[in-house]
C-alpha cells in the first residue's frame, strides 16, 4: 500500500538505486559476477525483480560501466535509469543520487541494494518500508551474527574473541531518506574519504540508522560457492530463515 503524506501534498517516493560496477575478482572469469547465469535469470536480474514488482518503488537506478549491456535496457512498467558508476561503491551510489537530485524532495527515500544480493525476499522489503516510513534518517536490513568471531593476528593465529553480543551483519537495502544521504556522501567524498555501506556515510554524520531483521539468505555473491547456494535458495519452495531465529 503506497504511504501517505499530509492532504495536498503527494506521497513520498521510493527509489532503488543498484550500484552493478565491480568486476567481481574473487569469482573469477571474464564475465562480472552480475552477469552470471542464475535461476532462469542472470545475478543482477534477480536483484532488480523484488524493486520492479514491488508497488511502492517509483523506480530503478542501475549505475554501471561504461558500455555494460544493461545500460541499454527496456523500459517498463516504471522508470530504469542508468548512469556509469565510479572508482569506488559509494562513488557509484553518489552518481546514482545525482541523477535523481531533481526528481526528488530531501524526504523522499533511497533504498541501496547490491548487484549482486539476489535472493532479497518480498517480505524482507515490506518489513523495511513498514519498519522505516515515519524515521526522519532510515536504516537497513541486517542479521545478527551468530558465530563465534575469531581476531587473527599477523600469523594467522586467533589473538582474541570478539563477544558477539550486540553485533549484527549488514545488509542491503540500505534505506535513507535523499537528503540525509546526500549530504553524507557528499560531506565524506569532498574530503576524499571513502566508506563502504551507506549506513557508515550516515554514522560518520552523527545519524543512527535503524537496523531492520532480515534474512540469513539474502546473501551476497562474493566467491563461486555463493552462486551454487543461491541456486538452492532460488528453487520453488525453499522456505528461508529469518533472523534471530536458531538453527
Amino acid at each position: 500500500m503506497r504511504r501517505t503524506r499530509p492532504v495536498n501534498d503527494r506521497p513520498a517516493q521510493h527509489w532503488a538505486v543498484i550500484p552493478a560496477g565491480g568486476r567481481g575478482r574473487r569469482m573469477g572469469g571474464s564475465i562480472a559476477k552480475q552477469h552470471l547465469p542464475l535461476a532462469g535469470d542472470t545475478v543482477l536480474g534477480h536483484s532488480l525483480a523484488p524493486f520492479l514488482s514491488h508497488s511502492d518503488i517509483d523506480g530503478v537506478v542501475l549505475v554501471l560501466p561504461a558500455n555494460d549491456p544493461w545500460s541499454k535496457i527496456e523500459p517498463g512498467v516504471k522508470p530504469v535509469l542508468t548512469t556509469v558508476g565510479g572508482e569506488e561503491r559509494c562513488h557509484s551510489v553518489f552518481n546514482g543520487l545525482q541523477l535523481l537530485r531533481e526528481r526528488l524532495r530531501p524526504d523522499d527515500w533511497i533504498l541501496v541494494h547490491d548487484a549482486a544480493r539476489p535472493c532479497l525476499q518480498s517480505v524482507d522489503l515490506d518489513r523495511l518500508l513498514t519498519t522505516l516510513e515515519g524515521d526522519p534518517v532510515g536504516g537497513l536490513l541486517a542479521v545478527p551474527v551468530r558465530d563465534t568471531l575469531k581476531r587473527a593476528d599477523a600469523d594467522g593465529r586467533v589473538s582474541d574473541t570478539v563477544a558477539r553480543e550486540g553485533l549484527w551483519q549488514a545488509q542491503t537495502p540500505q534505506m535513507f531518506r535523499f537528503g540525509v544521504l546526500w549530504n553524507a556522501l557528499e560531506a565524506l567524498l569532498s574530503r576524499g574519504l571513502t566508506v563502504t555501506d551507506e549506513a557508515a556515510a550516515i554514522e560518520a554524520q552523527g545519524g543512527r540508522p535503524v537496523l531492520v531483521p532480515g534474512h540469513a539468505s539474502n546473501l551476497k555473491i562474493t566467491h563461486p560457492e555463493d552462486l551454487e547456494l543461491a541456486s538452492m535458495l532460488l528453487a520453488p519452495g525453499v522456505e528461508h530463515q529469518a533472523a534471530g531465529s536458531e538453527t
